[in-house]
């Protein structure tokens, strides 16, 4: 149920995505979901793969610095206020959205979002007590 993901610090300057990119594909890591966030110096790229240890690996022999978490992949329905529904179901077990990004979409039918919380064994709880399914890793190396 957790997925691990990996969480990639680098200088904001032309070219380095790019890098980042050719050495995980040069190693046969394949992207399956991404997220940037940036300032004007630098960025976190945080990004599900499908060998999370390999691609740390192979990023801290190419000079990047590289570190993984565990977050959970939530099925959410894909409807006006869905996602708030969640987020209102975590807030009020008191649990803290560190972060999420989307994933992927079926149209009316599900969201797919990966979380960061503060609390991830009551999160697991909440989402069981309330039928939200968490995806496994091999499930979303399946998407």
């Amino acid at each position: 149920m957790f997925v691990k993901q990996i969480s990639v610090f680098m200088e904001n300057k032309k070219g380095r995505l790019a890098r980042l990119t050719e050495v995980l594909a040069h190693n046969e890591i394949n992207l399956i979901a991404l997220s940037i966030a940036d300032t004007a110096e630098y960025g976190i790229m945080r990004a599900i793969v499908n060998d999370t240890d390999k691609a740390k690996a192979v990023l801290h022999d190419n000079g990047f610095a590289a570190t993984t978490t565990e977050v959970l992949a939530v099925e959410v329905p894909d409807t006006t206020g869905g996602l708030s529904d969640v987020l209102c179901m975590l807030n009020e077990a008191d649990i803290s959205v560190e972060y999420l990004y989307s994933f992927v979409r079926t149209a009316g039918i599900k969201a797919l979002i990966l979380f960061k919380v503060n609390k991830s064994a009551e999160a697991v709880e909440c989402f069981a007590k309330h039928n939200i399914r968490l995806l496994s890793k091999k499930e979303v190396n399946a998407l």
